[in-house]
This record gives C-alpha cells, sequence and structure tokens, in this order.
C-alpha cells in the first residue's frame, strides 16, 4: 500500500479544519463528491475538495482558487444576482480561521446568494407550464447566442469525448444491466457518430461549438420572481462545455422528455428555434438531424450516473430511454389553419408530442416568423405595413423553406397559420410531397362569437390579429376546402389524437 504523501495528508487534515469551521456556522450543509456547500442566512458559501476524479482536478488550493474564478465567471452570464465573489479563508493570528481577513489564504471560497432548493426545477417539474416552457427556450437560445465561440474542438465537441467515456462506464456496467442492450447501445451510438461526422464538422466550423451550460438539467434551473434561472454550469473541463449548442440544450429536452413532460419539451424546442433563428449562425434547421444522437448520448450520462448511485432500475430505464433515441422515426408533417381565434396554436401544442421522434413536432408559427421577418421581437406588436399583401407570400415562403429543412433532417413539424387561401394550402401539401413524408391538413372552426371572445381574451401571445381582423376574414371566400374540419369549440385533445393516429 502507497503511503500518504505529506502534501495529501497536510491537505485533509486543512479540509477538515476548514469543514469543521464552516460547519459551525451553517444552518445546513450540501455534500458532494467535489464540494461542499454552507448555507448559513441568506449566504451560500461554497469550497472545492482536494480530489482528482482525472476530468477534474482540484488536488492544490491554486487549482480550487482558479476553479470557483473560472465558476464565478461563467455563471455570472446567466445568474447574475446568484454568483457573488471569490472570498478568502485566512489565518487568524490566534492561529484558527476567519473570512477574509488580513493573515495568510488558506483557502478560497465562493459566495453566492442563498435560493430556495424547492423551486429548482427538478423539484417540481409539473411547475414547467406552456408559457414557463416558452420562456426557458427562449431563454437558453439566448445564453447560447452570448457564449463564446470554441475553436479547436474536434467534430462535436465534447459530445464526442462523452460517447467514448460512455461506452468505457457503461462496459464495466454491462453484468449489472445486460450485456445486449448496453453493446446495441454502444454499436448504435457509434453509428450515428460516423454517420454525422460532416454534419458535426461543419457546425463546429460554423460558430455552433460555444462555450454553453455543460450540464443543463432540471436541477440546475431554478424559478424565481416567474422566470428560469440558468445555474451551476461546469467550469472545471472545457471539454465537457465547449460543445454544440443543441448538444447542450439536449440535456434540458431529454430530461423533461423522460419525466414525461413531453409537451414542456416540444414547447421548449419550438421556442429555442424560433429564437435561435433569430440569434444564431445559419445552419439552425439542419442542425436538428444530430438531436436524436444528443439526446441519446444525454441519457447515456444519465444511464451510468444512476448506476453508480446505486439506482439500477433509473439506470436501465435510461438505458432503454438511449437506445429509444435512436430509433429512426420518419417525420410527418402537419398543417393546422383556420380564422383567427379558432385554437389553432393550442391545437398544434397538443398534438406535438404526438409526432415524429422525441419530444415531438417542431411548430412552424406564421405569426413568429411574420416577427422574424420584421426583425421584432415575438410579442412586439407590427405596424399595419407588415401585414400588407404582398409580405404573407414571403411570410409563408419562409415557413415552407424551413419546415423543408426540418423534414430534411428528420423532424416532423406542425405549421401554424391560417392558410385562408387555397393556393397556400395546396403548397402546404406540396412541402410533404418534395420531401416524401405523410401529410395531413385540418381547418379548425368555431362560431364567430367564441372566436371573438378567444380574441379579446389573449394576453402574451404573438398574434397581433383583433376583431377587426378577424371580421375582415368572416367575409371572405374559402375556396374548395380539402383539408378535415375540425369544431374547435370543445376540447382539443381529442381532434389531436385522431391526427396523431392519422399517421399511424
Amino acid at each position: 500500500m502507497t503511503e500518504p504523501s505529506a502534501d495529501s495528508v497536510a491537505e485533509a487534515l486543512q479540509e477538515a479544519e476548514i469543514a469543521a469551521w464552516l460547519g459551525d456556522r451553517a444552518d445546513r450543509v450540501i455534500e458532494t463528491s467535489c464540494a461542499r456547500v454552507y448555507l448559513t442566512g441568506d449566504l451560500a458559501l461554497k469550497i472545492k475538495r482536494p480530489v482528482n476524479f482525472g476530468f477534474l482536478n482540484y488536488e492544490t488550493a491554486a487549482l480550487r482558487h482558479w476553479a470557483l474564478e473560472r465558476e464565478l465567471a461563467f455563471n455570472r452570464a446567466a445568474a447574475p444576482d446568484i454568483y457573488r465573489r471569490v472570498g478568502a479563508i485566512t489565518r487568524a493570528a490566534g492561529g484558527g480561521l476567519e473570512l477574509d481577513g488580513a493573515g495568510e489564504r488558506v483557502e478560497s471560497v465562493l459566495e453566492m446568494r442563498r435560493f430556495d432548493e424547492t423551486a429548482v426545477l427538478a423539484e417540481q417539474p409539473y411547475a414547467v407550464d406552456g408559457e414557463l416552457a416558452e420562456q426557458l427556450g427562449r431563454a437558453v437560445a439566448r445564453f447560447h447566442a452570448e457564449a463564446p465561440v470554441s475553436e479547436g474542438t474536434e467534430p462535436g465537441g465534447g459530445m464526442s469525448y462523452t460517447i467514448r467515456s460512455n461506452a468505457n462506464l457503461l462496459q464495466d456496467l454491462a453484468p449489472k444491466l445486460g450485456r445486449e442492450p448496453v453493446e446495441a447501445l454502444i454499436a448504435a451510438t457509434d453509428a450515428e457518430r460516423a454517420r454525422l461526422e460532416a454534419l458535426l464538422a461543419g457546425r463546429r466550423e460554423a460558430g455552433w461549438v460555444r462555450r454553453c451550460h455543460g450540464d443543463l438539467h432540471l436541477g440546475n434551473i431554478l424559478l424565481e420572481g416567474g422566470r428560469p434561472i440558468l445555474f451551476d454550469c461546469i467550469e472545471f473541463n472545457d471539454v465537457l462545455s465547449e460543445i454544440d449548442v443543441l448538444y447542450d440544450v439536449a440535456f434540458l429536452l431529454m430530461d423533461l422528455d423522460f419525466r414525461r413532460r413531453r409537451d414542456a419539451a416540444v414547447r421548449v424546442l419550438s421556442a429555442w428555434l424560433d429564437e435561435g433563428a433569430r440569434l444564431l449562425p445559419e445552419g439552425l434547421w439542419p442542425g436538428l438531424e444530430a438531436l436524436p444522437l444528443a439526446l441519446s448520448v444525454r441519457a447515456g450520462v444519465r444511464c451510468h450516473v444512476q448506476a453508480h448511485g446505486g439506482d439500477l432500475d433509473a439506470s436501465r430505464a435510461y438505458l432503454a430511454a438511449a437506445l429509444a433515441h435512436l430509433e429512426p422515426v420518419r417525420p410527418v408533417l402537419a398543417a393546422v389553419g383556420g380564422l383567427s381565434g379558432s385554437g389553432k396554436s393550442t391545437f398544434a401544442r397538443i398534438a406535438a408530442p404526438g409526432l415524429g421522434a422525441s419530444p415531438g413536432a417542431v411548430i412552424l408559427r406564421s405569426d413568429e416568423i411574420r416577427k422574424r421577418l420584421w426583425s421584432a421581437a415575438p410579442l412586439d406588436r407590427l405596424p399595419t405595413e407588415a401585414y400588407a399583401p404582398e409580405v404573407s407570400p414571403r411570410v409563408y415562403g419562409r415557413m415552407f423553406d424551413e419546415a423543408s429543412a426540418c423534414l430534411a433532417a428528420g423532424r416532423a413539424v406542425i405549421l401554424d397559420a391560417v392558410f385562408m387561401k387555397p393556393e397556400e394550402r395546396a403548397a402546404a401539401a406540396d412541402v410533404a410531397r418534395r420531401a416524401g413524408v405523410p401529410f395531413e391538413g385540418l381547418w379548425l372552426e368555431a362560431p364567430a362569437g367564441l372566436l371573438h371572445q378567444r380574441i379579446a381574451a389573449r394576453a402574451g401571445d404573438a398574434s397581433d390579429a383583433d376583431s377587426a381582423v378577424l371580421d375582415t376574414q368572416l367575409t371572405r371566400d374559402l375556396g374548395d376546402m380539402t383539408w378535415r374540419r375540425v369544431d374547435s369549440d370543445g376540447a382539443f385533445e381529442p381532434a389531436a389524437e385522431a391526427l396523431v393516429n392519422s399517421f399511424s
């Protein structure tokens, strides 16, 4: 047996002294394998532990200080109100310890604002309603748009590293999890990674690999004041944080999907895409081809983490999810039309989780696309000229182009627009024909009085349509309506289920 070095003994004694000193002052202590967080009053004080796991090295005080400075800098981008400063635990004149004293620095400490732990979304996944999912998707896209671009990484960034790591760790766990599914996942992952080599390399060159959060699951998202706050991003290993932004958001999507919140996941995805189309580089839609791989790799990480934590049932469930994400699912195209107030967006959001590969169909809204073309935020009201007759063909044309790109990437799509003109409805069907995918068109209708009521009750929606717009629509001729008519004056779920079943 190797005798411990004098340095390691000193580090252990010092760690014990600091833990006892801070522990005496704390209401509660949170322990992890690499850190301790001491909660006292409205403060949270975090110290790194002197450990070395290979991918993470905090063996010396200098390395721990370096990691805390990075943790502060990286997390301030999304949570400036939580991450405050890096302080010092110093040696007092009498030999004890004090915070930010005049004596020698013994250890570095990260000072944060304490928050309600029950407000973390992992503690309340069903709090992620439609509005919050929308906010979350857009917040993550803005975070990615502001993140520094990384250079010099291999195609796929940290995802490639994690694929290799997953394979090694899962092989060790095969006797417990089952050798056949483990080997099937490793083989399917390697094949998909090889198939996407050119796509991933192109995304790296185009600036899609950035310094991301790296650990973006529900346990690292806080809900405060009705808005989501991202925190606790990875600072200790650039390989795990300098990744493709799609791989970053995939952790959140996978986590929601695994928790049976596919409805929230697909809303997050559509919002992330719409905001990303405003702020991120060219190539947003083709990149969706890599989403199944990204989801699978994230589930694979959770698989071995749960196994090493002793929860083999959860580990097997993540293994099954990782395999399912790589199973090919044929994309489909659905179009939902109707006059203003007919419930198109509500219907689309109910149907989306059941269409296509996880977490469901991307929803392309003409209202949001119009705002993008006008360089306006989703909830900004556009001027009258944005609705001039010559603008609508541009809006529909952009929507059809984006739908074609999504379908080519293997992603199901729902088009959400009025579709009042027969030629617009024919063009939607033609998108599906050219892509070689099944198509369904639905026309939602309800009594005029109900349509007016819904429009009057709208708040926080991208649609600018008011009662005057609806009155004009009610006078127009729809032409030959070949799409399936759906009464939208009641519950949408039966018709949404019928749409999903029509593609089976």
